[in-house]
């Protein structure tokens, strides 16, 4: 029944219709056993013996197929190369487990699920943009759309909520919002439970950082090709991922997304190993998958302190084969790289090379620092990134001491020919550059590190606020004048620059994280939070009462998603089709676009005036102009026509556009 296989098999299990291959590659050990399970709990399982090839990988065929069975591999080690880990002799799940069972606590105790899994696709696919300069990148949490009571959603957020649509949040949402993308924060499966609070454990772990003892937003990878289960219809207080339910329903997701015509992105963190769990990388094999300094000590960059060797074949070898699976089998359409910095340079290329030899249109993006900032070195190898100097020249690094251009103010790093230049796309051969083509400038205002934009503009205009809980949250959530009035400069500026356009969910209505009442005795609760990674709570979910707050902001975006989708000039003309002008105010910004390498019918003329204490009156190039968006209205049909002049007022933009072969 059972064969002891030396020849090279793929990693991880697999199927056919009389056995089951197991291949796990652990070279150090001098034994390995796989244990099969015929139910998650058992405490006891057949254990069958492995057999090493001469590369590393231990083997082994059952002549079964074990289809709904769970199975670990327990290694044993010679003195000399023992892990120095208290886990060393647990049973681990595979690193290439495809789907995973695990308890919800911080250890995990996951055992990998065999399965066949077959999924009606109907006639969906990928949806791949022609052009990464078409899409309009909505990144949110897949919980935050649906998980509050205002989204009318019943229950809590899941993979089925999020498509549900007798509701307000989730996939509705987004078809009303506008947007063409989706880019979710990590669903490959995490380590969602941290160690308790205050409390060491066994391992010498004091959580003295964490008093929700949670990671929400899932930067903490255990298995690069399960899906994250906590999500799934069978999830129960105490186990995640029983059944095959957030297989199904993760496809579920992306195949109704694809067939609204959106793009799927996944968030993917190959920095690191998930750090508390028992996880068979960082425990099993440190010296292979781990990076060390000079000294023998694991590097911390990622401040995670399990940095992940990829310059090491095998981990090479393993981020590529998860990212291909994730496009093979769950359909994703591209993948934003978190930290991605700390990854070397020739896996970057060995990426590039191996997900575009597939699929020649997979949308790659980057997070370029993690040791050392590398957005124009990640153009160089023709990555996208995020662009952080757009985001830092027009609203700031910091509201309290380092404000952007719509406070009328200059970021300490940004003058008016880097602001001239953030426009264009960043190009790397004018002031403040970073790459080579706008199609590499993922340009941004928001993400989900630090203050929502919404919030920023809050503290930015009244700073004292900065530290002090929120009386009133109702009142403080709705934007004063001055406020709406910098929201919606923001937005226009972010839309008409050249390159990839992102938003970060609940940006469209100035969203507020302030701190939920919690049971976790919080210290900073009822303030704002610029790190809320550990909040399963109302301090991220989306709150819908505040899109009715701020329902003029939210048209506003709208009606800009709308118009740049309608008009490629503003996205991805060549940089000889900006033309700026020059006034004797730096913070009266304008310039022309022409819409003819794009095959757009209309040219366009932009001014953004960030000044705040005067209006400005800006000439305009001859004929007749349809006013697209003011500091009161965007939309993509005509609010008005102007010829000669306008006036702009203080911290306020106007778009407009006119048929390029008119001359009237």
């Amino acid at each position: 029944m059972i064969k002891q296989q030396l020849e090279k098999v793929s990693l991880g299990v697999t199927l056919s219709d009389d056995t089951t291959t197991f291949c796990f590659y652990c070279p150090d050990a001098k034994s390995v056993t796989c244990i099969v399970y015929d139910e998650y709990d058992a405490r006891k399982g057949t254990e069958l013996p492995m057999a090493k090839s001469k590369s590393g990988e231990w083997m082994l065929t059952v002549h079964e197929n074990l289809n709904g069975k769970w199975y670990g591999y327990k290694a044993e080690f010679s003195k000399k190369k023992k892990p120095n880990t208290p886990y060393v002799h647990e049973v681990f799940a595979d690193p290439y487990s495809r789907h995973v069972t695990v308890k919800n606590n911080y250890r995990q105790q996951a055992r990998s699920y065999i399965f066949e899994h077959d999924f009606d696709w109907g006639d969906t696919g990928h949806q791949f943009p022609d052009d990464p300069r078409d899409l309009m990148i909505y990144e949110t949490h897949i919980k935050d759309l649906t998980a509050h009571p205002s989204s009318l959603a019943k229950g809590t957020g899941s993979y089925k909520k999020f498509i549900d649509p007798n509701q307000i949040g989730g996939l509705s949402h987004l078809k009303k919002l506008g947007v063409n993308c989706v880019e979710f924060l990590p669903l490959q499966k995490f380590s969602p439970i941290e160690p308790p609070y205050g409390i060491k454990t066994p391992e010498g772990f004091q959580n003295s950082w964490n008093v929700y003892s949670a990671n929400y937003w899932g930067y903490m990878t255990s298995f690069f090709f399960a899906p994250e289960c906590s999500f799934a219809s069978d999830f129960t207080g105490n186990h995640s991922g029983k059944t095959t339910a957030a297989i199904t329903e993760f496809k579920e997701v992306v195949k109704t997304l694809h067939a609204e015509g959106m793009t799927v992105l996944m968030d993917v963190v190959y920095n690191h190993t998930s750090l508390f769990d028992i996880n068979p990388l960082p425990h099993l094999m440190p010296d292979i998958y781990l990076r060390k300094d000079k000294k023998g000590k694991l590097l911390n960059r990622s401040g995670t302190g399990n940095e992940l060797r990829s310059e090491k074949k095998i981990a090479r070898e393993l981020i590529i084969d998860s990212l291909l699976y994730w496009m093979d089998e769950f359909k994703i359409d591209g993948f934003r790289f978190d930290l991605a910095a700390l990854l070397d340079k020739d896996t970057w290329d060995a990426i590039k090379k191996e997900v575009h030899k597939k699929y020649p249109n997979a949308v790659l993006i980057a997070e370029p620092w993690g040791g050392y900032y590398s957005p124009q070195l990640f153009s160089e190898h023709d990555w996208a990134s995020w662009n952080d100097r757009i985001r830092n020249s027009i609203k700031g690094s910091d509201p309290v001491h380092d404000r952007g251009f719509i406070f009328s103010d200059w970021q300490h790093e940004t003058n008016r020919e880097r602001l001239e230049n953030v426009m264009k796309g960043t190009l790397n051969h004018d002031e403040g550059g970073l790459f080579q083509t706008s199609e590499h400038s993922v340009n941004y205002l928001e993400s989900h590190d630090g203050f929502t934009l919404g919030d920023f503009i809050r503290i930015g205009l009244n700073p004292e606020i900065h530290d002090q809980v929120v009386q009133d949250r109702k009142k403080h959530v709705k934007l004063n004048d001055h406020q709406m009035k910098l929201a919606k400069l923001a937005a226009l500026s972010l839309f008409t620059a050249q390159g990839i356009t992102m938003i970060h969910a609940g940006q469209e209505f100035a969203r507020s994280k302030v701190i939920a009442k919690t049971p976790c005795e919080d210290p900073d609760e009822g303030k704002m939070d610029h790190n809320s990674y550990q909040k399963d709570n109302e301090t991220n979910w989306l709150n819908f009462n505040d899109l009715q707050a701020n329902r003029e902001l939210f048209e506003y975006y709208r009606g800009l998603i709308k118009i740049r989708q309608e008009s490629p000039a503003l996205r991805k003309c060549s940089e000889n089709e900006i033309c700026f002008d020059y006034f004797g105010d730096p913070l009266l910004l304008s310039f022309y676009v022409s819409g003819k390498s794009t095959n757009d019918i209309f040219d366009y003329y932009v001014v953004l005036n960030g000044n705040a204490f005067q209006h400005n009156e800006q000439q305009l190039p001859n004929g007749t102009w349809e006013v697209l968006a003011d500091h009161n209205i965007a939309s993509t049909q005509a609010i008005n026509f102007v010829t000669g002049s306008v006036n702009l007022p203080s911290q306020s933009g106007m778009l407009l556009r006119k048929l390029r072969h008119s001359h009237t």
